[in-house]
C-alpha cells in the first residue's frame, strides 16, 4: 500500500513533554498530556487510555451473528458484532475467539485479522482489532460476564448493511468493521 506520510510531515509532529493521570476508572484512565509543537507552541491535551478492544464479524452463510445489548452512553439498545476488551497479556486473536464464544456460544475454526483502528485518535490512545470469523460451530451457550446482558441473533447481511447508521445500529465502530469486511471481500475477488 502507498504511504501518505512524507519527510515534510516531521514539522507537524508534536512531542509529549509530560503526562499525568487525573482520573482512573474501571474502564479507562484520563490523562493530561503537556505537548509541544516543533515551532514551540505548547498545550495541555486530555487523552483517555484504555485497553485495546476486539470486534469479531461472525459470518454464517448469508448472515452475520450479531448481539444486542444495552449501551449506557447511548441509553439504548444497540445491535453489534460480538466483541469486547482484550484481557491483560492476551493476544487480540485469542480475545476475538473468546469474546465470540462468550457472547454467542459459537467457535470459529477460521479467523482472519482484517485490520485495526484507533476509535478516535484525538481522544483515545487504544485500538480496536477487527477479525472475520468463519467456519462457525455452535459449541455451547453464552458465558457472559456478571454485568453483561446480551441477546444473540442471526441477521441477514443485507439487513445489517441497511441497518448501519439507524437507531438499532448506532455504533460507529461496527460500520468501520463492516468497511474492513467489504475490503477483504473485494481483495478476495481481485
Amino acid at each position: 500500500m502507498k504511504s501518505f506520510f512524507t519527510d515534510d510531515d516531521e514539522k507537524i509532529k508534536w512531542e509529549q513533554k509530560s503526562s499525568s493521570s487525573i482520573l482512573k476508572t474501571v474502564v479507562f484512565d484520563v490523562t493530561v498530556r503537556h505537548n509541544q509543537a516543533k515551532d514551540g507552541t505548547q498545550g495541555d491535551y486530555y487523552v483517555m487510555n484504555a485497553r485495546d478492544w476486539v470486534i469479531t464479524i461472525p459470518e454464517l452463510d448469508d448472515s452475520f451473528l450479531m448481539v444486542k445489548q444495552w449501551r449506557h452512553g447511548e441509553e439504548a439498545l444497540s445491535v453489534e458484532f460480538p466483541g469486547g476488551v482484550i484481557d491483560e497479556g492476551e493476544l487480540p486473536e485469542v480475545a476475538a475467539k473468546r469474546e465470540l464464544q462468550e457472547e454467542t456460544g459459537y467457535k470459529a475454526n477460521s479467523l482472519i485479522k482484517l485490520g485495526s483502528f484507533n476509535p478516535n485518535p484525538a481522544l483515545f490512545s487504544n485500538h480496536v482489532h477487527i477479525f472475520l470469523a468463519t467456519d462457525l460451530v455452535k459449541i455451547g451457550n453464552q458465558e457472559l460476564d456478571h454485568d453483561e446482558f446480551i441477546n444473540c441473533m442471526k441477521i441477514n447481511k443485507e439487513d445489517v448493511i441497511q441497518g448501519m447508521g439507524t437507531n438499532e445500529f448506532p455504533h460507529a465502530l461496527m460500520a468501520s468493521a463492516l468497511a474492513l469486511y467489504f475490503k477483504q471481500k473485494k481483495d478476495c475477488l481481485s
